[in-house]
């Protein structure tokens, strides 16, 4: 049975990733600092589940990374810790510095100490994966898609930030010969996604009664990928991608913004209509936009495709129907995740107010 250090794994993509990791044999050490966006819920199907074995901890920490490295002896790390929401990063910068920089570096230089003593068959099996983001090639006109050869050209604090932890990745692997892979994907969805994020954020307030708040024009576009293709692309990676590249991870779902915001109120109106009979459609309002806001990302996944054999398996239709069901079958741990700090209201929009 392989072993897999998986960090950020409380998280939406982690948790989604650790879930199905357990669920197929793997066994899994899980750190995660439980920052507002991890959700020990998420894990509760692995309660009672030997083979997952939670650890509440900062990938910042390099005692304990030293710790867990060598009480677990993991055949794989797969980096998921990251602070990864836009509008808090034009709120506080610092803090995604400190986790997506900083941290990544101490994280690096714990598994290359690791991986350097592994005896020699063991450490040609490793494999350290760096997840990231589309976010750090930019924004694109209204053609082309991201690539891998694609320029880096963040626009926000998150996404230089996640820039920054990319490189540090590809100079592990130039430097000391870390076996790295790296994935930058599209927007996901799915379940388990924390509610500040757009669809999530619209099926709350939607229930809920609220405004439905959209940035400029709505016009922004994004390439939307089901959480579940995701995980799988990712383990097609760690099993099977070329030590040292990367690969960019699509859905092939290109929407705006107002386009995804549509559905969802569709599918609401359709599963749990309104008591005055009105459209959710009605609930939507137009908000200032937040500052450098990107207008498109596409993500050109060839590479995966050709090399890997993977593809997406989720239609957007399809995905975000059950995304909708989830949410409306999960409503205690929605609830539950609200009874923190967040109360699904806007973030960042006094810096946007002093952008205008």
């Amino acid at each position: 049975m392989p072993t897999w250090l998986v960090t950020g794994g409380a998280g939406f993509i982690g948790g989604n990733f650790v879930l199905d990791a357990v669920a197929s044999g793997v066994r899994v050490v899980n750190l995660d600092a439980l920052t507002y966006a991890g959700n020990l819920d998420t894990l509760s199907p692995l309660s009672d589940n030997s083979n997952h074995v939670f650890v509440e901890g900062d990938i910042g920490d390099r005692v304990l990374l030293d710790a867990l490295l060598a009480e677990h002896r993991p055949d794989a790390v797969i980096n998921f810790a990251a602070e990864s929401h836009v509008d808090r990063s034009i709120d506080g910068p610092a803090a995604f510095v400190q986790t997506n920089v900083v941290g990544t570096l101490v994280l690096l230089e714990a598994v290359r100490d690791y991986w350097r003593a592994m005896p020699t068959a063991a450490g040609s099996a490793f494999r350290f994966l760096h997840v990231s983001t589309d976010e750090v090639y930019g924004s694109l006109g209204n053609t082309g898609k991201f690539s891998e050869t694609t320029p880096y050209a963040p626009n926000s604090p998150y996404s230089a930030s996640k820039a920054a932890s990319d490189h540090l990745v590809r100079a592990f692997h130039h430097t000391y010969g870390l076996p790295v892979l790296t994935t930058n994907c599209s927007n996901n969805y799915g379940p388990y996604q924390f509610p500040e994020k757009l669809i999530p954020l619209v099926i709350a307030k939607a229930i809920a009664g609220e405004p439905l708040p959209i940035y400029g024009d709505g016009k922004n576009v994004r390439d939307w990928l089901y959480v579940a293709d995701h995980c799988a692309a990712i383990r097609a990676v760690l099993e099977r991608g070329r030590i040292g590249e990367t690969y960019n991870v699509g859905g092939d779902a290109e929407r705006q913004n107002i386009q995804v915001v549509d559905t969802i109120c569709r599918l609401l109106d359709e599963r749990r209509p309104r008591q005055d009979g009105k459209p959710r459609a009605s609930q939507i309002t137009y908000v200032k936009d937040r500052p450098g806001h990107d207008r498109r990302y596409a993500i050109d996944a060839t590479k995966l495709k050709s090399e890997l054999g993977w593809a997406p398996q989720h239609s957007f239709e399809q995905g975000i129907a059950d995304t909708v069901d989830w949410y409306l079958e999960n409503q205690a741990w929605v609830g539950r995740v609200l009874d923190g700090s967040y109360r699904l209201e806007r973030i960042g929009a006094g810096h946007a107010e002093a952008a205008a």
